[in-house]
């Protein structure tokens, strides 16, 4: 049986989803968050008031939360780690794979690749905190494939704990299909532990996944648990729960958690709209969501789902 991790998505797995899908569904081995990064030396403050919003939660309603951050050097990566560690930590991610050009461009994400060096050096920076166990999430590349097979033996050599590859280019962005090819070179080549992420929105895809790739320790789910918040439990148990009622419950918490913690109705109505960008919603309806300008208009918008 693999493992299965919910993927960070900016704008959408943040804590009151990660909160919300533990309560209402599970499945999960671990949640990762968005990434982490600097700003002006210190973890930008709204990550940092995310995360504690987690570990005030796990207090009462425990859940496997690993951090994910983002540099795009040794210095980068040993600030964010010696943030991180006081907040009782020992497990974190490093975002080699993010492909939004503010990103890319400043030779973070899937931009770290086209500077083996500086990978590297991370790399080693990792062996400076042997209490904490790393792992990385990344692309095949920026620009080519062959950026992530120049650095397989680095990769090789390596104490991370795992290896979670989306095979796309970061120029790929989201678009087209993922490159199976490349990641069955790189999965028969790689020593460590390997994750797969990318376009997996079904238990049968997730099945299909563990018999092509015996030796895979798990899959990441992002775009499919957002469409089906249940896809990780119809793997694991077989659930043949309804969607759409896992959806509203999530949504009334998560809806509710944005109501305290948010002012304005604008300000509300941008945080859950994101909510419902994968679900399976008439294009009507979702056009109406865009639109509501008040929190008013919204909730007659979930009367009117509530009703299909």
């Amino acid at each position: 049986m693999l493992s299965l991790f919910c993927a960070p998505l900016q704008g959408f797995t943040d804590a009151a989803f990660r909160i919300a899908h533990a309560k209402f569904s599970g499945g999960i081995s671990a949640y990762y968050t968005p990434f982490l990064r600097l700003e002006k030396g210190k973890i930008r403050p709204k990550d940092l008031r995310d995360l504690e919003w987690d570990l005030q939660t796990k207090k009462d309603f425990p859940y496997h939360l690993i951090p994910q951050i983002i540099a795009k050097d040794a210095f980068e990566f040993r600030s964010l780690v010696e943030q991180i560690l006081p907040l009782g930590f020992s497990e974190i991610d490093l975002n080699a794979g993010c492909p939004f050009p503010m990103q890319t461009k400043s030779g973070r994400g899937a931009g770290l690749l086209l500077h083996p060096e500086n990978f590297f050096e991370i790399l080693d920076a990792m062996e400076e905190f042997p209490q904490v166990q790393f792992s990385i999430k990344m692309r095949l590349g920026e620009n080519s494939e062959s950026e992530i097979f120049e650095i397989l033996p680095r990769l090789n050599v390596s104490n991370l704990s795992q290896i979670t590859l989306h095979p796309r280019l970061g120029i790929d962005e989201y678009h087209g299909e993922i490159r199976l090819d490349a990641f069955q070179r790189f999965y028969e080549n790689c020593s460590r532990p390997m994750v797969l992420n990318g376009d997996i929105f079904t238990a049968e895809k997730i099945r299909e996944c563990a018999e092509k790739f015996p030796k895979l320790k798990g899959v990441m789910l992002g775009r499919g648990l957002l469409r089906n918040p249940n896809l990780a439990r119809e793997y694991a148990e077989n659930f043949t729960g309804k969607t759409a009622e896992t959806l509203f419950k999530m949504h009334a918490e998560i809806f509710a958690q944005y109501k305290m913690r948010y002012q304005g109705d604008a300000q509300i109505l941008e945080k859950i709209r994101p909510f419902w960008a994968y679900a399976d919603l008439p294009k009507k309806m979702a056009k109406k969501i865009a639109k509501a300008k008040t929190l008013a208009e919204y909730e007659n918008c979930l009367i009117a789902i509530g009703e299909l």
